[in-house]
């Protein structure tokens, strides 16, 4: 149960710190207003708090957060963007969840 608890805090801030990402690069370069700017950055600083409900240390959780946002990206990027994943975005997803879940909850 508390795997499945850190994976949902490693989606979220994923989701945060995408969407933020995303709200502040539509300012940018889409030419969008600054509240989407505002709001991009509420939301980025909501991300940085959300990671330190993870049980381990900072180190340990923000390597293994990198892999969940790698797929993470794919995803948005599929869905919002609408650029399908090819084989190698796939694999290379898969790879870096192994990564996450070796460095977050293999036994030590």
């Amino acid at each position: 149960m508390e795997v499945l608890k850190s994976m949902g805090y490693f989606i979220l801030a994923g989701l945060f710190e995408i969407g933020g990402g995303y709200l502040v690069w539509l300012w940018l370069r889409e030419g969008k207003g600054i509240t989407y700017a505002i709001a991009g950055a509420i939301i980025l600083v909501m991300y940085g708090v959300i990671p330190t409900l993870q049980p381990a240390s900072f180190g340990r959780v923000y390597a293994a957060y990198g892999g969940v946002f790698i797929v993470l990206s794919i995803l948005w990027g599929w869905g919002i963007d609408k650029v399908a994943p090819d084989k190698f975005d796939i694999i290379g997803g898969f790879i870096s969840l192994v990564g996450v879940l070796v460095i977050m909850y293999w036994p030590r």
